[in-house]
């Protein structure tokens, strides 16, 4: 079962004329965990109490959840509620949000289509996971409808984002914090879980805006999350792919935080590119080092995502921009429509798997 006892990912859902609270997802049901579990840490309407808790206490807990749904299940069930019957939300309270760029494939597409016949990657780009600090109140969770932004388009141009586009990303989301000065220590010691993420972004107002500083109102009006927070510890994890040249000492991996998952990005239903994440340059230990080496400090719910996954193949693209290379080749959907960027109803749904797991889904309209 996708939705089994090895996958067990956490969000926040409310019953009708009921406070959210935290469950789990077991199968087509949630379990209620302040009730199961007899902890009101649970009857928070965020994971944040939860994760400050630490990762003996996230291990521990999940053994226990394990044992409830596997065993004498007389008392469990009277705790799982069916899907259709509760409302998901944002499953937890975000503190800060950095967005990084860590896939050479899409980072060389990049460089290639507004840089042709020069070096497609930037001479930092090897030495460190480029990143830019996001808009943490403007993520949202799935299935929460996009507006179209406007802003300048160039000289003397304002308007709506006539190039609206959509980055499938992984988010690490941060248990436990740290202190103001201090480097992280080990990454599973502070990284709770992952969830799905779509960092829309405006290429046109991207394009005039991010000389010399960087993204800023292209990427701050939305970007969208998975209802569901899966923990480290069900994810199935590989060798971080080789880099060239060898990074400097605190970005030098500790253990394998290569991570097998595999996306789909589904454009009004259609599947249009099955981006893996397998193929990203950077792994998330060394995301989290770079972010605070130089002493920034860590919350609780804090979010740090990994840029657009992007592999080698057209068909493993993870942004419209690269699938129809900035609008000159556009996308043949069934029956006959085409796109370059979204229009206006486009409702567009990234989905994962990792070794048989589900991990959910992000999806957005817009409207």
């Amino acid at each position: 079962m996708s939705w089994g006892v090895d996958n067990l990912p956490y969000g926040v859902f409310s019953c009708p004329g009921q406070a959210p609270r935290v469950g789990v997802r077991y199968g087509d049901k949630v379990l209620d965990l302040a009730a199961a579990l007899h902890d009101e840490v649970f009857a928070a309407p965020s994971l944040n109490p939860f994760m400050a808790r630490g990762r003996a206490a996230w291990h521990d807990t999940r053994a226990l959840i394990r044992n409830k749904l596997t065993g004498d299940r007389s008392v469990t069930e009277a705790h799982l509620i069916p899907l259709d019957q509760v409302r998901l939300h944002l499953p937890f309270e975000v503190a800060d949000y950095v967005d990084f760029y860590c896939s050479i494939d899409h980072a060389s597409n990049i460089g290639k289509i507004f840089r042709p016949g020069s070096e497609p990657l930037q001479p930092n780009w090897r030495h460190l996971p480029v990143g830019y600090h996001g808009r943490s109140g403007t993520v949202v969770v799935s299935g929460t409808p996009v507006k179209r932004p406007q802003g300048q388009l160039g000289a003397g141009a304002f308007g709506p984002c006539q190039k609206l586009d959509i980055e499938a990303e992984l988010g690490f989301v941060v248990g436990v914090p740290t202190t103001m000065g201090s480097p992280a220590g080990a990454f599973e010691d502070h990284v709770f879980g992952v969830t799905l993420v779509n960092d829309w972004s405006a290429r046109d107002i991207q394009a005039w805006e991010y000389v010399p500083l960087g993204p800023f109102l292209a990427k701050s009006f939305a970007t969208s999350v998975s209802p569901w927070v899966t923990p480290l510890e069900a994810l199935p994890r590989i060798p971080g792919r080789a880099q060239e040249p060898e990074p400097a000492a605190y970005l030098r991996r500790q253990g394998d935080w290569g991570l097998d998952i595999e996306l789909e990005i589904l454009l009004n239903g259609e599947v249009v590119s099955r981006p893996p994440y397998s193929a990203m340059y950077w792994t998330p230990d060394q995301m989290l080092a770079h972010l605070t080496v130089n002493g920034a400090s860590l919350r609780t719910g804090d979010l740090f995502a990994s840029g657009t996954i992007s592999g080698p193949e057209q068909g493993q693209r993870g942004s419209l921009i690269e699938l129809t290379w900035n609008g000159t080749d556009p996308i043949k959907l069934q029956g006959g429509e085409t796109r370059t960027f979204l229009q206006d109803g486009d409702t567009v749904t990234i989905r994962a798997t990792a070794a048989g797991l589900t991990l959910g889904e992000v999806s957005g309209t817009v409207g």
